[in-house]
């Protein structure tokens, strides 16, 4: 199959994004989303490039770039090369890892930019893993909550330099703005695994719901029988693994198997 030649930014910004081969998890561990985090900031020193916004999802991810002396072809090459190198000695496995080339479509206007940062922080409120983009612990948002600009990995000015020269009156303004209803469409993949983890988590909360008990409380419990019954009533109402149920939760995967 040709390739063809990607859509040259006159900004110098991109909205990036790569998916695991035949949708498989490209994260499956929280170790795994560090090394992933810890790659980009190790290339950022090398590739001088500046990462406006990011999300990684289990088996994609959203990267919000802009170039300054290098290219986004040998960030994203070198990036990729390294994180394989990682997860097929850490998984004992061989072979390609990511689907095809990484996506890419060029950032050209302010209001294209903010609503594509938006797009990204919202990806897991839409796959219905959380219900605020502050609540999940993958995303470049958590950056945009600091009163600060001391960030190694992130350049939040190129974000919040357009709704305040005020850093709180700009944090402020832009959690109105990513919180704000919208019908944003932007580079994505028709993600499947994505939309069942969000209904496993629905069941989840139903569950949770119905025995009256909190996420918090259940990780805490020492009723272990009543913990065990809840488990084992999510396993059997949820399709997700056990190792996604742990994710989940954030319970020991050991916990939920035995359940």
């Amino acid at each position: 199959m040709p390739r063809y030649r990607r859509e040259k930014s006159e900004s110098g910004v991109y909205h990036i994004m790569v998916r695991g081969i035949d949708r498989m998890s490209i994260f499956q561990e929280e170790e795994d989303y560090k090394q992933y985090l810890e790659t980009l900031l190790r290339f950022k020193k090398s590739n001088n490039y500046e990462l406006c916004a990011y999300c990684l999802m289990s088996n994609h991810v959203h990267l919000l770039i802009k170039e300054v002396d290098e290219t986004i072809e040998r960030l994203m090459k070198r990036l990729g090369v390294s994180y394989v190198y990682y997860f097929n000695r850490k998984y004992n496995r061989v072979g390609h890892l990511f689907q095809d080339r990484y996506k890419s479509e060029s950032i050209d206007t302010e209001q294209y930019l903010l609503e594509c940062c938006r797009y990204i922080h919202n990806n897991p409120v839409k796959a219905g893993l959380v219900k605020l983009p502050e609540e999940y612990l993958w995303s470049s948002y958590m950056h945009y909550q600091r009163k600060t600009d001391k960030d190694l990995l992130m350049n939040t000015n190129l974000i919040l330099d357009h709704f305040s020269a005020n850093r709180t009156e700009a944090i402020l303004k832009l959690k109105e703005f990513t919180e704000s209803r919208n019908q944003d469409k932007y580079l994505d993949y028709e993600d499947d695994n994505q939309l069942r983890l969000g209904e496993s988590q629905k069941v989840i909360n139903e569950i949770l719901e119905k025995h009256s008990i909190s996420l918090e409380d259940l990780r805490v419990t020492k009723d272990v029988w009543r913990r065990n019954a809840i488990l084992q009533e999510i396993k059997s109402n949820s399709n997700a693994s056990v190792r996604e149920i742990s994710r989940l939760l954030e319970i020991s995967k050991d916990i939920v198997f035995r359940a």
